[in-house]
């Protein structure tokens, strides 16, 4: 079996893999990060997002070996401490969620949306981004305002009080 080396979460990893092994299984099964869910198998869903050398990725079909070197990220690498991420923060106080399952993916994707788009994010722009992640719960508005607060939060904005 093949190795893989790659930093996650800050810190350098390494195992043997079967060349057909994904990322998220390797994050999962054998890193026991389990914040990065396995929805649907098939890119259509977002709930695996993670970061990949600064760049949110699916990871439901990447391969694990096509991860070698690089610096992943997940959503339990996120927080400082006990201090939330400012998106993370955000969906929290904005109620982003309902079930949860999609909210890591959902948290990935928005923080990539934030690091290309900027700060200040509008409504469209959000639901645009957001084509690739999808929540069976709620109907994304609170998703929405989540993000803008996040991506405000993460500029040091001050987001108007609703």
């Amino acid at each position: 079996m093949p190795k893989v080396s790659m930093t996650v979460n800050g810190k350098r990893v390494s195992g043997n893999v079967d060349a057909r092994t994904l990322l998220v299984d390797f994050l999962r099964n054998e890193q026991r990060l389990t914040g990065t869910h396995v929805g649907c198998d098939t890119s259509q869903c977002g709930a695996c997002v993670v970061h990949v050398d600064g760049k949110a990725i699916k990871s439901c079909t990447t391969l694990a070996l096509s991860c070698e070197g690089a610096n992943v990220t997940t959503i339990e690498g996120l927080a400082n401490g006990q201090d939330l991420h400012p998106m993370q923060a955000a969906f929290r106080a904005h109620h982003g969620l309902q079930c949860g399952f999609c909210t890591p993916g959902m948290i990935m994707a928005a923080i990539d949306m934030v690091n290309r788009l900027g700060f200040n994010l509008s409504e469209e722009t959000i639901r645009e981004n957001l084509d690739g992640n999808i929540c069976r719960c709620t109907g994304y508005h609170n998703i929405v305002k989540a993000i803008q607060a996040g991506a405000a939060a993460m500029g040091g904005l001050k987001v108007a009080a609703e």
